[in-house]
């Protein structure tokens, strides 16, 4: 797998966009930071690391959330830095994500954090995806 955040994000997407209660992905540390940013900002409700008898690596189980009826709180992702073009911005630069309603991560010298953590610590780094 060349992109293991855009396999999480399209994951967690297409989930919702079906109206699946939890959907699974394998285990990263990365993918952990991810996963409790969105958790931390109410983007889903709870994952939890388990190792499957038949599985030789370890998985999240990532349980969704939703407003209504088969409406996702999650409408949209999109993944900026990729393996081929990586996004960097300073702390002046840090994009606003769907003029706040949304948030940025973004991977800094103090680890993964949102948008707003980052103006507030005045951190730039890395723009791995928006999330809204």
């Amino acid at each position: 797998m060349t992109d293991p955040i855009a396999d999480l994000l399209i994951r967690i997407k297409n989930a919702g966009q079906r109206g699946h209660e939890s959907v699974s992905v394998p285990a990263s540390k990365l993918r952990a930071e991810i996963l409790r940013v969105l958790k931390a900002e109410g983007f889903i409700s709870h994952y939890e690391k388990e190792k499957e008898e038949a599985e030789t690596h370890p998985i999240f189980r990532i349980r969704l959330r939703y407003v209504g009826p088969g409406q996702p709180v999650i409408a949209g992702m999109r993944r900026i830095s990729k393996p081929g073009r990586r996004v960097y911005v300073g702390k002046r630069d840090i994009p606003r994500v769907m003029a706040g309603m949304g948030i940025a991560i973004l991977s800094t010298s103090k680890g993964l954090m949102t948008d707003q953590e980052s103006r507030r610590t005045g951190l730039g780094g890395e723009v791995l995806c928006h999330v809204w």
